[in-house]
């Protein structure tokens, strides 16, 4: 890792995590020549291709130009360096990867809730309830569950979850790979205080001591992220294929 590019382990660590994910679904993908792939079915907000590299830009083209997939998939173009236009894609948004030394502070609790982590089948399926946004009392169809309960044997993932009720108030998914922790699918539900952002940092730090947190962001979420302390690295975007 350049000294210059502190961000850089979020790239590979963000591939890490979408790979879990898949392997959580029976799909797991494979990292080649500087990509990971996945020529299968994907959950839902994940793609089928993450580059790892900012190099080799005309071998990335033309493997993903061999990635046959029915429908619209997508393409994280880690380093913001591909023109995926006449392949048939369609820029979907551009973020900044983000990063949080592992030596920098962070506000100390403050609103009084409790903090759990994540460990059976229902509460998960709460979990991801709440991460949803979904009516109190509904749960996710089986059929379009993101987050499977074999994500809890994952080693280095972590879900945690805000407040001592069925349904967290507000929560988050740390994963650690590339020595650094991913901060991904934050939430918080209306009404909830904005400080359980930086508990949520507080409690990522306390089960993942020493390592840096890494992830990406875009708009209002990018900025909220930063006045916490992260840093602002280098660009990507995500690339979705027209539908035929």
């Amino acid at each position: 890792m350049s000294s210059a590019q502190p961000w850089l382990p979020a790239v590979r660590n963000n591939a890490d995590w979408c790979d879990a994910v898949c392997r959580a679904h029976g799909r797991p993908g494979r990292f080649e020549h500087g990509l990971w792939l996945n020529p299968a079915p994907v959950p839902a907000f994940y793609p089928n291709a993450v580059t790892l590299t900012a190099d080799g830009t005309e071998a990335t083209l033309q493997a993903l130009s061999r990635l046959e997939l029915p429908g619209r998939w997508g393409v994280k173009d880690s380093f913001a360096t591909l023109d995926l236009s006449a392949l048939g894609f369609d820029v979907l948004f551009e973020a900044r990867w983000i990063h949080l030394e592992a030596a920098a502070s962070v506000p100390p609790p403050a609103s009084g809730l409790v903090w759990r982590t994540v460990q059976t089948p229902d509460e998960l399926e709460a979990w991801e309830a709440a991460w949803s946004g979904l009516p109190e009392g509904a749960l996710p169809a089986p059929g379009v569950r993101v987050f499977p309960p074999a994500l809890l044997q994952e080693e280095g993932v972590v879900f945690l979850a805000a407040g001592d009720g069925p349904r967290p108030l507000a929560g988050g998914i740390a994963s650690l790979a590339a020595g650094a922790v991913g901060l991904s699918n934050t939430f918080r539900r209306e009404g909830a205080p904005s400080s359980l952002d930086a508990e949520l940092l507080s409690r990522i730090r306390a089960r993942f001591p020493g390592h840096s947190l890494v992830g990406y962001e875009h708009g209002e979420a990018l900025d909220a992220w930063c006045a916490l302390g992260f840093e602002r690295g280098g660009p990507l975007r995500v690339w979705l294929k027209r539908g035929g």
